[in-house]
């Protein structure tokens, strides 16, 4: 058995990319995007016909609705190989604006529906600020579930909980990249791997508040930088990986195990945390990995949604 076969006895398999012609091979349930992915995937020769064909289909309309309809586009693509669900991100550049962010989610759901695509096939993906994070509770009421992303704390994870958003992404990797920096001469490949790795031990501790406190939100470790982040989290809800490093488990054969248990989490005796909006606040601030991994996240998101519109203008 491979390693990828041993995973998903234990974890929903999802995949990380918008190049959806890499996806069958893998068979994962579920596939996310993000807007760098987009912009990576319609550069190459592959998906360009595509690009080019919305764009003149809506020629004339508000560049943001273009977007929206080519990140739906892509979205139905993926839909049409994989039997579960698609995340498609909320424009970074709304992401302290909650009224903005919750009607454009709203728009890519509606967009996803005319295309006859049911409403539980789509996670809607926002930012996991404090606004994103109330315009997420806001579609979740509406019926529209939603996938909270650039998650680097327990803080936010925690505000997610109490907002019964259907799924978080904390960022494994984007953790470990800030403490490997920060450590600079002073880190320990060796020492920092497995369950040690910072990145790792975030997702973990999320996991086992959920499972102690019974919060239905799904847990999808993300952004990974190497198979062994990947194994150190076998039994957490759900792991996006990019098709990378699905196939370096799919062509190991190296054993296994589980190594996140929700039985075992619910039995642990943990502390009752909540936030409101003050605290939530002056948390995120207390933690300096997260504040800043959450900005360099907003801001690099923003930056390739220019790149994806000037590529747009282009065609």
């Amino acid at each position: 058995m491979t390693q990828l076969d041993a995973l998903k006895q234990f974890t929903t398999v999802v995949a990380d990319t918008g190049d959806f012609k890499q996806l069958g091979q893998f068979k994962p349930q579920d596939a996310t995007t993000n807007p760098s992915l987009i912009l990576k995937a319609v550069q190459k020769a592959d998906y360009q016909p595509l690009l080019k064909d919305t764009v003149a289909r809506f020629k004339g309309r508000a560049l943001d609705e273009t977007m929206d309809r080519l990140l739906v586009r892509f979205g139905c693509e993926i839909l049409s190989i994989i039997p579960g669900r698609v995340s498609t991100e909320v424009d970074a550049r709304l992401s302290f604006d909650a009224n903005a962010t919750y009607t454009r989610g709203e728009r890519i759901v509606e967009l996803y529906q005319a295309e006859g695509i049911h409403i539980d096939r789509v996670l809607i993906k926002v930012a996991a600020t404090w606004e994103g994070i109330q315009a997420a509770e806001k579609l979740e009421r509406r019926g529209i579930h939603t996938n909270l992303t650039l998650l680097f704390s327990f803080a936010q994870a925690v505000a997610c909980g109490q907002a019964r958003v259907q799924l978080i992404s904390p960022f494994v990797g984007r953790i470990y990249d800030w403490y490997k920096k920060s450590a600079g001469a002073a880190w320990d490949e060796a020492a920092m791997a497995g369950a040690n790795d910072p990145g790792v031990k975030s997702v973990r501790e999320i996991y086992n508040h959920y499972k102690r406190f019974g919060i239905a939100t799904e847990v999808m470790g993300a952004s990974f930088r190497n198979v062994g982040q990947i194994t150190a989290l076998a039994g957490c809800d759900l792991l996006t990986i990019s098709p990378e490093l699905l196939g370096q488990l799919a062509a190991s054969e190296a054993p296994l195990s589980r190594a996140l248990d929700a039985k075992a989490a619910a039995a642990l005796d943990l502390p009752v945390v909540n936030y409101d909006e003050a605290g939530f606040r002056y948390a995120l601030n207390e933690d300096a990995m997260a504040t800043e991994k959450l900005a360099e996240g907003i801001r690099a998101f923003a930056a390739d949604a220019v790149k994806l519109e000037q590529l747009m203008l282009a065609a």
